[in-house]
């Protein structure tokens, strides 16, 4: 009994560490799930900008929907241009020495750009491919200049926001050496703006939605071929993607719920006195692998 006595304390003291050890270890476990199942915080990131592609439509009916596709589409012959390797080469040259010219301009000019050119221009962007060729895209054209100057307006509530509040100093800094801040006056002057609308799903003539498949690439391959269009007419242009204007500006200019701003882009001639940052692009042998 006495012996029995002497060794409580100890056994108290074996079974006081087990359970500690074992509320440890669990604990543990729990920071880990809970670290997993937490995304990093980016107050910067903008709901539009995420790509909803890899998150599948709420099923209505529970049921696979007819995407609206015919079954059988018919398929034509296709003969495209051949040339000769040195009318290749020199075709890709003048390309790229044209597109090597492309730079993002914030000093636009208000002289007035022939409307049939922005025709061409997002009809040439129209032509990029899409997934299951849903052509998820929407660009709305504003020339209005009561409308361009309330775009401003949100534009440029939100990015004074963004500068100092949601981007962190890191980014406002790399940004300083570009001389760009939330004062966006081409959005008054440049005699369009073009905002791209990427259309996160689609309706069936039944009113069901229907899956547009890699909506945010399709739309961002889009947005390259206006790019290299405008560039081709002698437009100019910066690309812009104004961080959390998205809700307001689709409110303003009256887009259905399914498109999400995916890009801004003012667009026209450089002022005569416009200046861009001197900068340089990475050599091919920085950006190509050859395997």
């Amino acid at each position: 009994m006495a012996l029995f006595s002497s060794l409580t304390p100890v056994f108290i003291a074996i079974i006081c560490v087990l359970i500690g050890v074992i509320m440890k270890k669990t604990n543990g476990e729990q920071e880990k799930r809970d670290t997993k199942s937490k995304h990093p915080s980016r107050p910067w990131v903008d709901e539009d900008l995420k790509d909803g592609t890899d998150h599948p439509l709420e099923e209505e009916d529970g049921e696979e929907e007819w995407q609206g596709f015919e079954e059988n589409i018919a398929h034509v012959p296709f003969t495209g241009e051949r040339y000769s390797e040195a009318e290749m080469i020199k075709r890709s040259q003048t390309f790229y020495e044209l597109l090597n010219k492309r730079r993002s301009v914030r000093f636009l000019s208000d002289e007035p750009v022939p409307r049939e050119v922005i025709d061409n221009v997002i009809r040439t962007a129209g032509t990029s491919p899409s997934g299951a060729h849903t052509e998820p895209w929407t660009f709305v054209v504003v020339q209005d200049p009561n409308l361009k100057h309330k775009i401003r307006e949100i534009v440029e509530e939100e990015e004074e926001i963004n500068y100092k509040k949601r981007m962190g100093d890191r980014w406002v800094n790399d940004l300083k050496r570009l001389r760009t801040n939330w004062i966006k006056e081409y959005l008054d002057t440049a005699p369009y703006l073009i905002l791209i609308f990427k259309q996160v799903y689609g309706r069936l003539p039944n009113g069901k939605k229907k899956t547009h498949y890699y909506n945010e690439i399709s739309v961002s391959i889009a947005c390259g071929i206006l790019l290299a269009a405008l560039q081709n007419a002698g437009l100019y242009t910066v690309t812009s993607t104004p961080l959390n204007c998205g809700p307001q500006l689709r409110v303003l200019l009256q887009r259905p719920a399914n498109e999400k701003l995916l890009l801004l882009l003012p667009v026209g001639y450089p002022k005569k006195d416009a200046t861009v940052p001197a900068l340089t692009r990475k050599p091919l042998e920085d950006i190509m692998v050859v395997m």
